[in-house]
């Protein structure tokens, strides 16, 4: 019998615990109050915005985003119901810009992308909130982020995700990477940064770049 019992009891928690070790994984802030205040000097204050792929429109909308991504979505942090977080920034009455994160798998781990980005979607500055690699010191160092400073989705659909090499000259080629250790992990920080600019374009931006995407028919 207490084996029996203990069957069961095994069984109900693996039945219990399955939902959640399958959940989708979003990204937020650690500190939302300190990181708005560190990363837009100035601002009075924030708003918070939940959305997903699945409610904004489901596996059509996922498609496109792959289509304008170039690559497919995989594993927790990719599928259509992650939960992305979006901070809305002010300054008294006025809106002056976005933080937004996505989670990217590394070499070693996750990778946790943030951009900071102005009204019209150019990046300010570029932070990693999480990172696991062996060259950490050298991407984390602000000579790497601010490389991407000015940059938007424009310059990014200069860049294919999946052969890792830009399909015409673009201010993307003067990304280098810091480390030779760093490679898998720039690269992630590449498909991470045109993920985030591709979703933000989807939720916020009203597709204002999807004229500059090579494979869009107006």
């Amino acid at each position: 019998m207490k084996a029996i019992r203990f069957l069961i009891v095994c069984i109900a928690l693996t039945a219990f615990a399955h939902p959640s070790a399958q959940a989708a994984v979003g990204c937020d802030l650690n500190d939302p109050d300190r990181d708005v205040a560190r990363l837009f000097p100035g601002s009075t204050g924030y708003k918070t915005m939940y959305v997903s792929i699945d409610k904004k429109g489901g596996e059509a909308l996922l498609l496109q985003i792959e289509a304008r991504l170039g690559d497919k979505f995989q594993g927790l942090f990719e599928t259509a119901d992650v939960p992305y977080t979006i901070y809305e920034i002010y300054k008294g009455k006025d809106k002056i810009g976005y933080i937004h994160g996505v989670n990217q798998k590394g070499r070693y781990g996750g990778l946790q992308v943030f951009l900071v980005l102005d009204v019209e979607g150019n990046i300010q500055s570029f932070y990693f909130q999480k990172l696991t690699s062996r060259a950490a010191k050298e991407l984390r160092d602000p000579s790497f982020g601010q490389q991407f400073e000015g940059l938007n989705l424009a310059d990014f659909y200069k860049y294919d995700v999946a052969s890792k090499k830009t399909v015409s000259p673009g201010r993307v080629d003067a990304i280098k990477n810091p480390s030779p250790d760093a490679a898998d992990d720039f690269y992630a920080s590449l498909r991470a940064t045109k993920k985030n600019l591709i979703l933000m374009d989807e939720f916020l931006y009203g597709n204002k770049y999807l004229k500059d995407f090579k494979g869009h028919t107006p």
